[in-house]
């Protein structure tokens, strides 16, 4: 969608400011974006840690990205200005909504990118959760790549029962994406399944990444091998 210039200004002054808390707060890594489409309609598809995650995944991306939110965040006037202005999309949590498909369906269809949490809500515990069956309405309508994507990172920096956002480490992971003839060949049942089987793997991945550039993958090795080593109880002083 062709914006104002006031819009653009908008828009590009927000990426900025988003982009520099970014890179002072938070050490956001992206793994493997080039699986992201340079052209056309898609269906980013991905697992929903915390409030941050679009932002973080549009900040992973080099193409501007719609985003799909829930309906009721849209019933507060300021945040309905912010989310319109960011261009979100109001959708009910089933990913059902006849409103909400017939826009998404519209802007993949001109060529755009659109952002969806196929969870439908965030993750209580920072661990993927089992999808909504109703994304998979607009993944096989709209004929457009479908691209797992997963994060890890966003749950610790703020969990849903956190009032203010802090400090973490995050990784993004981008899996490779399912084509529309393989998405048609499929019942919903198995598109689902495949979707929620590459975010899970996606979201493994990342995970290990941020693991191992915090060095808690490293600590975690380490008490492995402490704890192989170390003689059973009384041999040492045995030995001694």
């Amino acid at each position: 969608m062709q914006k104002s210039l006031p819009g653009s200004i908008w828009h590009g002054f927000l990426r900025f400011l988003a982009t520099l808390t970014a890179v002072i707060v938070f050490r956001i890594r992206a793994h493997d974006r080039q699986r992201v489409p340079p052209t056309g309609g898609g269906l980013l598809l991905a697992n929903h840690q915390s409030n941050l995650d679009p932002i973080v995944i549009g900040l992973a991306t080099k193409r501007k990205l719609n985003y799909l939110a829930r309906q009721t965040l849209f019933a507060f006037g300021p945040l309905r200005w912010l989310m319109q202005s960011l261009d979100a999309i109001a959708i009910d949590r089933e990913g059902t909504g006849l409103g909400g498909i017939k826009e998404t369906l519209k802007r993949l269809k001109r060529g755009e990118m659109v952002l969806m949490f196929p969870e439908g809500t965030r993750t209580p515990d920072g661990e993927v959760q089992p999808l909504k069956p109703g994304f998979t309405v607009l993944a096989k309508r709209a004929r457009v790549p479908l691209v797992p994507v997963a994060i890890d990172g966003t749950f610790d920096a703020w969990p849903r029962q956190q009032r203010l956002p802090r400090s973490a480490v995050i990784h993004v992971q981008f899996g490779e994406p399912i084509d529309t003839e393989t998405a048609a060949s499929m019942s919903d049942a198995e598109l689902s399944s495949e979707v929620e089987r590459r975010i899970r793997e996606c979201h493994a991945q990342a995970r290990r990444a941020r693991e191992l550039a915090s060095g808690i993958g490293n600590v975690k090795s380490q008490a492995a091998a402490e704890v192989t080593a170390a003689p059973p109880p009384g041999q040492a002083a045995h030995e001694a």
